[in-house]
């Protein structure tokens, strides 16, 4: 395996001289991180919340699952992203302008990641939606809260995410940016 340019600190353009093995690769604050692929049912979640998206979505906007998006020299790669605008379809990822929307469904391996490190990121790169779906038991779960829970945030003047909506599985959620949509977590259970 190729090591980065700058033994210190990996960048995006690296990714490109690594292996194609089945393994999950993003660079975060310049480190590697390398993923195992993910769980059937956290690729349920992914495939039923993008139909769901796809179907809301206006004209202009697109729905990836699993694509990069390009900040700085990072690329960190959310489970369902929305983006407008030209997509060049064979580039690595999607540049961070043209990313209206993130979605990472958290799984106990990535929990960290996907709670901290990566919206860091994603509020650096001014994406202006992020959405966190908890598909497990976590600390600050309230109680009567059922899982699947729709965490929905939206980036700030002062570029940090402020939280917009909190749904249980069971409950309605009715979002208005990027784009209108209402969806009941409960329903993205197999």
């Amino acid at each position: 395996m190729r090591v980065p340019a700058s033994a210190n600190r990996w960048t995006a353009a690296d990714l490109d001289h690594l292996p194609e093995n089945g393994l999950r690769y993003e660079v975060l604050n310049g480190q590697l991180v390398v993923n195992a692929a993910p769980t059937p049912i956290h690729q349920r979640f992914v495939l039923e919340l993008g139909e769901r998206l796809k179907k809301a979505l206006p004209e202009g906007l697109h729905m990836l699952p699993g694509v990069g998006v390009l900040i700085g020299d990072d690329e960190p790669i959310p489970d369902l992203l929305v983006c407008a605008g030209p997509i060049l379809w064979d580039a690595r990822g999607v540049p961070a302008g043209q990313v209206q929307l993130v979605v990472e469904i958290v799984s106990r391996s990535t929990a960290a990641m996907d709670r901290r490190i990566k919206p860091d990121l994603y509020a650096a790169g001014e994406i202006p939606n992020l959405w966190r779906i908890e598909t497990n038991r976590f600390k600050g779960q309230l109680s009567g809260e059922d899982l699947p829970i729709l965490f929905a945030y939206a980036l700030t003047e002062e570029g940090e995410y402020e939280q917009v909506a909190r749904c249980p599985a069971g409950r309605v959620a009715t979002l208005n940016s990027p784009f209108d949509i209402t969806l009941d977590p409960a329903d993205l259970l197999p």
